[in-house]
């Protein structure tokens, strides 16, 4: 057991050689503790508890599967020796195999691939179905690195406009330097060195700052982040740190070394063409990073609100689902169906091995009449209950659903859209036909009894796939109970609920969900992404601005005698401000025509993930564009009118 469920239930107590009554669907039995794991173990696997294979519950039934072809719910792990040869092995496996199992998966009608996956690759890089619990995303990783670097990137470009920008204020102490004999290398070491302070002491600043702000940060991953002090870390951090102050340091330091100290110390003026257009370059861009991150955000937002949006293809509001986790709970459900019942306050009940929202494992190769295994349709199944199709209110197209009234279901099936075209039948002729399986060497049929308009099983990353609805032989349809509600008052609800639950399944704890709730978890990551990168766009746009803003500043005091000069001859203060602002929207302007085809580039492949997304419009380019536009005149209007508004005698009195 994990050290966390040793302090439940053993508090200070040694767990070791401790019994734990341990609950599963096979049935109740005692286990004896024989360790215990420390809760921050790095693992692809978030168990709490680990059981033997070898018991009488799922061991008993795990030593029942002999059949290489329906043997397909678990994940092998080897351990290859130190010398062994990774690909020798795994070209070992297919041949093996086939000899073992060619024979069960040929009379199944498929076959299947052996390969290898090395264990530390499994959380970011497996796109796998089935996996043992979410994995990550080595995209989303991608992504999120992309925009910390672009975001440390527009900071350095901020430092190396002020920098240049500001250097007439060192272009003496740059003469004197070289008069009294520094050299060029001399200059670029003292510049570079004052780049790399700062950068360190930005260092200090920024690891108290992430500190204070982790929890929230943690808040939004959903994850616990701590800081990390391993030596490793350590040295990236301080060579990430060094980096930075040489990029952003390192263009200033050449610049300002270049200075001629004659024309410096004469007091001539520095008309640096180069210099100028390398700084309104790296205007650009900074706000064609922002733009980028603004579209993205703003498309993010939009998908995600899609997919919480789209119609299902049933009613997922207001149900309610009761885990049946073991077999004394199971066998109650028709008692606590009907007591449940009793409450005005819920509409129906039903029970099924799955539902709409949740990962289903259960499937089966069926063929239609006059066809053979080479024609088999892989169709996803849940075994469910009588009054079903009512509960969730799906749409019947053909046919009947599962009732009481029709007597046993057990070879009947109900199909969904996807399911009987791919078989081969049309809607209106599918119902009273057959569909056969191969189990065991044997053949087997069903008959299709309904056709349910198709829905979504699984989140809208995926298309909507063949489906069928069982009654028996395929899942145990009293694993869940759903419950639809009737009343929006759930807290006296529930807790009629639990009463209810309580009173039948005594033994058990009472656990709930939502069906609305369970299907929007698919949808966390997409929400975590989307928060994250509004939030990561929020402080792109924050440091451009800053940047921005002190380019207008300098610009503007640059210009203080022009402007005095202007509103002496005449200007206005609108004329004023539209000079000192028109350069710099300019450059907004060309950053926003190259960044719209390269954002529209990065967030159609993103949306490629989902099998339903919306469609990128030119709206949103306008938006985005006009949005940056706002930005930078915000952050120019305050200077711009400020110099524009400045008494022109202050400016004039002194030469």
């Amino acid at each position: 057991i994990s050290e966390e469920l040793a302090i439940k239930y053993f508090g200070q107590e040694d767990a070791i050689n401790q019994v734990i009554k341990v609950d599963l669907p096979f049935g109740e039995n005692e286990y004896i503790v024989t360790g215990v794991f420390h809760n921050h173990h790095r693992s692809h696997i978030p168990a709490r508890f680990f059981l033997s294979m070898e018991n009488d519950q799922i061991g008993s039934w795990v030593k029942s599967m002999t059949n290489w072809a329906t043997n397909n719910i678990f994940h092998t792990y080897v351990k290859l020796q130190a010398s062994a040869e990774v690909a020798a092995f795994e070209q070992k496996l297919q041949p093996f195999l086939d000899r073992r199992g060619g024979a069960d998966m040929e009379a199944a009608g498929f076959h299947r691939q052996l390969f290898i996956q090395q264990l530390p690759k499994i959380y970011l890089h497996s796109d796998l179905g089935y996996e043992i619990a979410a994995t990550g995303s080595m995209r989303l990783l991608f992504i999120l690195g992309s925009i910390a670097a672009s975001i440390l990137l527009i900071a350095c470009i901020n430092f190396m406009n002020l920098s240049t920008a500001r250097s007439e204020d060192r272009t003496r102490e740059v003469g004197v330097r070289k008069v009294i004999g520094a050299a060029r290398s001399t200059l670029i070491g003292q510049f570079l060195g004052e780049s790399m302070l700062l950068s360190l002491i930005a260092l200090i600043l920024g690891l108290g700052l992430a500190n204070v702000l982790l929890p929230f940060f943690n808040e939004i991953i959903d994850h616990e982040l701590m800081l990390s002090i391993e030596p490793k870390f350590v040295v990236l951090l301080l060579l990430l740190t060094l980096f930075t102050g040489l990029i952003s340091g390192l263009y200033p330091a050449l610049y300002l070394s270049s200075f001629q100290p004659l024309s410096v110390l004469a007091g001539k003026k520095l008309q640096n063409w180069s210099a100028a257009m390398i700084r309104k370059g790296l205007v650009v861009f900074q706000f064609f990073i922002s733009i980028c991150l603004i579209f993205g955000a703003l498309v993010f937002w939009n998908q995600l609100n899609y997919l919480l949006s789209q119609d299902l293809g049933f009613n997922k509001d207001q149900q309610i689902v009761l885990p049946l986790a073991d077999q004394q709970a199971a066998s109650n459900f028709t008692t606590l169906k009907n007591e449940l019942l009793k409450n005005p306050a819920i509409n129906g009940v039903t029970s099924g091995s799955s539902y709409p929202g949740i990962e289903n494992i259960e499937a089966m190769l069926f063929y239609s009449e006059g066809k053979s295994m080479n024609d088999i349709v892989d169709i996803t199944l849940s075994t469910v209950g009588d009054g079903y199709f009512e509960t969730f209110d799906f749409d019947l197209l053909a046919g009947r659903g599962f009732s009481q009234e029709f007597g046993a279901d057990s070879l009947n099936i109900v199909l969904n859209e996807a399911a009987v075209e791919a078989l081969g039948y049309s809607i209106e002729e599918a119902t009273g036909k057959k569909v056969h399986y191969e189990w065991k060497g044997e053949r087997n049929t069903l008959q299709i009894v309904g056709v349910v308009e198709d829905f979504h099983f699984e989140s809208l990353h995926n298309e909507i796939a063949p489906f069928g609805f069982v009654t028996s032989t395929f899942g145990n349809k009293y694993r869940f109970l759903i419950a639809n509600a009737a009343s929006e008052q759930f807290a006296t609800l529930l807790a009629d609920i639990e009463q209810t639950w309580y009173k039948v399944n005594p033994q058990a704890p009472f656990v709930y969900s939502f069906v609305d709730q369970d299907f929007q978890r698919n949808y966390e990551k997409d929400r975590r992404t989307s928060h994250i990168v509004w939030y990561f766009t929020l402080i792109t746009i924050l440091i451009a601005s800053l940047g921005l803003y002190g380019v207008s500043t300098f610009s503007a005091e640059r210009r203080t005698k022009e402007i005095g000069i202007r509103k002496v001859l005449g200007a206005s203060i609108f004329n004023i401000t539209v000079l000192l602002s028109r350069e710099l929207i300019g450059l907004v302007l060309i950053a926003a025509l190259v960044a719209s085809p390269v954002a529209w580039w990065i967030m159609s492949e993103w949306l490629g993930n989902f099998a339903y997304r919306v469609e990128l419009t030119w709206s949103t380019v306008v938006f985005t564009s006009v949005l940056a536009i706002l930005i930078a005149l915000a952050t120019m209007s305050f200077q711009s009118i400020k110099a524009a508004m400045a008494n022109p005698v202050d400016s004039l009195q002194n030469e």
